[in-house]
């Protein structure tokens, strides 16, 4: 097994936001990156090289599906899981989503373990040491 944390992108136009959830991931060992923007996380998906990107789906310029469309076409042949964490659920939004190459869809508020479990299912299928799972484990 891989000891390495999951590289984890927050992508969201609400700074609070982004910054909140880089702090929650950041505490249970995941290495984080924050950009406020589409396109500054386009730069920054190819500077960080993310496993996981939590997306929100409505952001200026360039939304959260233009973003997952434009991270997947770039990393093909690599596993990339796409998360959008929104407020919007309705289900035209959600069928949106996964066409855009989304993995998960999270509305908004998520709940913490809700989040947690996908990151785990993500750890386990990229082999990793599972430290999603153990924190879990020990906050349950």
């Amino acid at each position: 097994m891989s000891l390495s944390a999951l590289r984890v992108l927050c992508v969201d136009d609400n700074r609070d936001a982004a910054d909140s959830e880089a702090m929650l991931l950041e505490m249970i060992g995941c290495d984080v990156a924050v950009s406020y923007d589409g396109a500054s996380a386009l730069a920054e998906a190819l500077r960080f090289r993310p496993d996981i990107c939590l997306i929100d789906y409505n952001m200026p310029h360039v939304d959260g599906c233009t973003l997952a469309r434009r991270l997947k076409k770039w990393r093909p042949a690599d596993s990339i899981y796409l998360i959008a964490v929104t407020a919007h659920g309705s289900d035209d939004v959600r069928q949106e989503t996964t066409r855009a190459g989304f993995d998960r869809h999270f509305v908004k508020p998520v709940p913490w373990h809700d989040l947690a479990g996908a990151l785990a299912d993500v750890e386990r299928a990229l082999g990793r040491a599972e430290l999603v799972s153990a924190q879990r484990v020990l906050a349950d």
